[in-house]
């Protein structure tokens, strides 16, 4: 009987120290700051006047505290909008290559449309996750 006892209690021992790890572990961490992925966006590589290439980014757009993800989600539309304007009057392009965008100015333009549109601080980065290139062969020096 003191067996079946002591088993018992045991076993209530090792599951309630589980229970308070686990506990302390879902303490232990901040909240994840908020963010909206912008999926599939195509961008213009354009130098000397004409259209050399297209560029299709993913983006991530880490928000600022003060807002939910619903609100940037209901201006997703301008800030594409606002991002295909800017890449088409001043392109993103780099020096050397027709095959990536300079992803410094592109989050810089982005942040700059997302302050004028949703508030300032909305966009505090932006993160850009992927790249790919429409046509994989393009200027690698000149």
């Amino acid at each position: 009987m003191k067996r079946r006892a002591l088993i018992q209690a045991g076993a209530l021992l090792t599951v309630s120290a589980v229970a308070s790890g686990a506990r302390a572990s879902e303490k232990a961490e901040p909240a994840a700051a908020p963010f909206l992925n912008l999926p599939g966006m195509g961008l213009p590589v354009i130098t000397d006047g004409r259209v050399r290439n297209y560029v299709f980014i993913v983006l991530k757009l880490h928000l600022g505290p003060a807002y939910a993800v619903e609100a940037v989600r209901a201006k997703e539309a301008h800030l594409r909008d606002a991002l295909v304007r800017a890449g088409h009057r001043t392109p993103f392009v780099l020096p050397n290559t027709w095959v990536a965008l300079d992803t410094a100015a592109l989050s810089a333009s982005l942040i700059r449309s997302a302050s004028t549109l949703i508030g300032r601080g909305a966009v505090t980065r932006v993160e850009v996750v992927s790249q790919t290139p429409r046509r994989r062969t393009g200027m690698q020096g000149v």
